[in-house]
C-alpha cells in the first residue's frame, strides 16, 4: 500500500490510511455538537461503513473528510498529509465523492461527467478518452453505447455506476460513498452493490461508505462502525464479530430481529462450489443442445452470447418448441455476482422459476449456478463453524465519555498500526 494519496503502485493509485484525532463539528446555535470529539482510523485499502439513527452525524463526519464541511476542531490525515492544510479545491480532486443517483451534471454526456475532473487537472484528450473507455468497462457499461448518452437517458442504476466511474477518473486514493445506492430498487441496489465489491477487488481504494442499511453494511464493509447521536462511536468492528457480539442494548436494537438470518450476508458466493451449466449460442439447432442435455443429465440450458454473458435460461420444454436457439435476451434472469452473498443468493432464487440462480463474474461472464440446497449447506456448515472457532481478539477501541457504563466497543484492526477508535461525551447530531 502507499503512504501518501497521488503515489502509484503498479499503474494504479492504492488506498491511503485516514486518521480522525479528536474530531469536532458544531453548528451556531445549536447547543451540543453534531460531532463530538471522534477519533478513528479507516484502514488503507479497505471499505468502512457508517452506520445509524438518522441525525447520528455519519454524513457530517464523512463531509468533513473532504472538508464539504470544516471541522471546528482536530486532526484529519490522509495518509501523511493533514486535510486542513491542503486547498479545499485540490483536495476534493483526490478523493472521489458518490452520492444518491450519481449526482450527474443532467445537460453533460456520460463521456463529459467522467472527463470532468481529468479535464481540470490537465490531462490531455487522448488519457481523458482512454479513461473514460476504462472506467465504463470497469463498471460494466460498453463505452460504445454510453459515451455519448445523457444520464436522462440511462436507468438509475446505470446512472449509479456512471457516478462511480466519474469518482474514479482521476484514479484517486479515497473514495467516500454518501447513501449512493438509497434511491434504487432492491435488484438494482443488490446488483450495485456487487459492482461495487468486483471494482473494489480491481482497484483497493480506501472507501468510506455511509448507509441507514445494517444489512448493507455487513454486506459491503470490511468493518462497520455504529454511531448514536453526536457521532458517538458505538462499536466498531467486522460484521461477523458484530453479529456474534452486539456492545450494548442499542446495538442489538439497530440490528433488529433476525439476526440468524443475516448470518447469510456474511458468505458470500465465491465462497461455495458452483454447479454446472450447459451453455448454447443463439442460432444453434435445438435439436444439438438436448443432445447435451440428454448427455449431461441436465434439464435447463443457458444462451450465451459472443463474451460468454447470460442472455436466457431455457427448459428443455422450450427448446424442443423450436428448431434454433432464437436470440432473445431475457431482462429478468435471476443473476447474482460471484461476490454477492448468500443472502442475495437466497432471495433471487426463491424468485427464480427453476429455484436456483446463474453466477456471473468479471464483465457479467457465466460461471456457474448455485441452488437452494447450496445455502441451505453453506448454514450448516457456518453453524459448526461458529461454534468450534474460538473468539477474534478484539482490536483497540474506547469510548472515554462512559468507559465505565458502556460496553468497550470493538475497534479496527492492528495492523500494520494500532487503530484507534473513540468518541467523547454524546451530543445532538445534525446528519447534514
Amino acid at each position: 500500500m502507499n503512504s501518501t494519496p497521488g503515489t502509484t503502485t503498479e499503474g494504479s493509485t492504492h488506498g491511503v490510511r485516514i486518521l480522525l484525532e479528536a474530531v469536532e463539528k458544531n453548528y451556531r446555535g445549536q447547543a451540543a455538537p453534531a460531532v463530538n470529539g471522534l477519533t478513528l482510523e479507516v484502514p488503507a485499502g479497505k471499505i468502512v461503513a457508517f452506520v445509524g439513527p438518522s441525525g447520528c452525524g455519519k454524513t457530517t463526519t464523512l463531509k468533513m473528510i473532504n472538508r464539504l464541511i470544516e471541522p471546528t476542531k482536530g486532526r484529519i490525515m490522509l495518509g501523511d498529509d493533514d486535510v486542513t492544510d491542503i486547498d479545499g479545491d485540490q483536495l476534493r480532486r483526490r478523493i472521489g465523492y458518490v452520492i444518491q443517483a450519481g449526482g450527474l451534471f443532467p445537460h453533460m454526456t456520460v463521456e463529459a461527467n467522467i472527463a470532468m475532473v481529468p479535464k481540470m487537472l490537465g490531462w490531455d484528450k487522448k488519457r481523458i478518452s482512454a479513461r473514460v473507455d476504462e472506467l465504463l468497462e470497469l463498471v460494466s457499461l460498453d463505452p460504445k453505447l454510453y459515451r455519448r448518452r445523457y444520464p436522462k437517458q440511462l436507468s438509475g442504476g446505470q446512472q449509479q455506476r456512471v457516478g462511480v466511474a466519474r469518482a474514479l477518473a482521476a484514479d484517486p486514493p479515497v473514495l467516500l460513498m454518501d447513501e449512493p445506492f438509497g434511491a434504487v430498487d432492491p435488484i438494482t441496489r443488490q446488483r450495485l452493490q456487487d459492482e461495487l465489491l468486483r471494482i473494489q477487488d480491481d482497484v483497493q481504494k480506501t472507501i468510506v461508505f455511509v448507509t441507514h442499511d445494517f444489512d448493507e453494511a455487513v454486506k459491503l464493509g470490511d468493518w462497520i462502525a455504529i454511531f448514536s447521536e453526536g457521532a458517538r462511536l458505538v462499536q466498531y468492528d467486522t460484521p461477523e464479530r458484530i453479529l456474534a457480539d452486539p456492545a450494548n442494548e442499542f446495538v442489538e436494537d439497530f440490528i433488529g430481529s433476525g439476526a440468524g438470518l443475516k448470518q447469510l450476508t456474511l458468505t458470500r458466493v465465491n465462497e461455495v462450489t458452483l454447479g454446472d451449466v450447459i451453455t448454447a449460442q443463439a442460432g444453434e439447432a435445438s435439436s444439438a443442445v438436448l443432445s447435451r442435455l440428454d448427455a449431461a443429465g441436465h434439464d435447463n440450458v443457458v444462451v450465451v452470447d459472443d463474451r460468454n454473458r447470460p442472455t436466457q435460461w431455457l427448459s428443455r420444454r422450450q427448446l424442443q418448441r423450436t428448431a434454433t436457439v432464437d436470440n432473445r435476451i431475457d431482462d429478468d434472469l435471476p443473476v447474482v455476482g460471484i461476490r454477492a452473498t448468500l443472502h442475495d443468493a437466497l432471495d433471487t432464487m426463491l424468485a427464480s422459476a427453476v429455484g436456483a440462480a446463474l453466477v456471473v463474474g468479471r464483465r457479467d461472464t457465466l460461471l456457474g449456478v448455485v441452488d437452494v440446497s447450496v445455502v441451505t449447506d453453506a448454514i450448516s456448515a457456518a453453524r459448526a463453524a461458529a461454534v468450534e472457532a474460538p473468539a477474534p481478539d478484539a482490536p483497540i477501541g474506547t469510548n472515554t465519555s462512559a468507559i465505565d457504563t458502556v460496553p468497550q466497543p470493538h475497534g479496527v484492526d492492528t495492523a500494520p498500526s494500532a487503530a484507534l477508535a473513540r468518541s467523547s461525551d454524546t451530543g445532538a447530531g445534525d446528519d447534514r
